[in-house]
């Protein structure tokens, strides 16, 4: 928000925030000083952290995943600072029912190296949700997240179960609003 006054100073003594008006010949009028308010930014100290909760039963994968980013990041609140983590925590369950669009439980693959020659190995969707269906979704978060320690740090918050059940209960979590699809 900018509060706009005027001020009427002498040609004399200027402002260090106004104009110079040195070669006008019109007579000395009053001038405008623009006074902005600062920008909050959050910190370590004043941040708020809620536990939420997200059945991913029957959601799809890519749409739930980016709600859940943002969420991660913390930016639904209006206290949002970039290089600050004000995000919730986050616990996904049900997410062996998470559902995808197309044929993508056949075509979509899943690929990661063990670092030595010849060591890429591949898994499709259905692979990945038969073994590990908390990793799909953990992957698809972590796709929507910036590249650094921040985002690294965002993921740790977290939490995705296969099954109803979670560990989080003592947290209290609350019903994560989900967006219109």
């Amino acid at each position: 928000m900018i509060r706009r006054r005027e001020v009427d100073i002498s040609p004399d003594f200027p402002h260090p925030n106004t104009i110079s008006y040195a070669s006008s010949r019109r007579a000395a009028r009053p001038r405008v000083i623009f006074d902005a308010m600062k920008t909050y930014v959050a910190n370590a100290n004043d941040r708020e952290r809620n536990w939420l909760i997200v059945d991913a039963n029957g959601q799809t994968l890519g749409r739930l995943a980016t709600q859940i980013a943002d969420v991660l990041r913390g930016k639904r609140k209006p206290t949002y600072t970039p290089h600050v983590d004000t995000g919730d925590f986050v616990v996904v369950i049900n997410a062996e029912k998470i559902a995808v669009t197309g044929n993508k439980r056949a075509d979509k693959r899943y690929y990661r190296h063990s670092g030595y020659p010849g060591g890429l190995k591949s898994r499709t969707l259905e692979e990945m949700l038969d073994r590990r269906p908390e990793e799909v979704i953990r992957l698809a978060v972590k796709g929507m997240l910036p590249r650094n320690r921040l985002a690294r740090k965002q993921l740790t918050k977290l939490k995705i179960y296969s099954g109803p059940e979670h560990p989080h209960v003592a947290q209290k979590p609350q019903p994560m609003e989900l967006l219109s699809q």
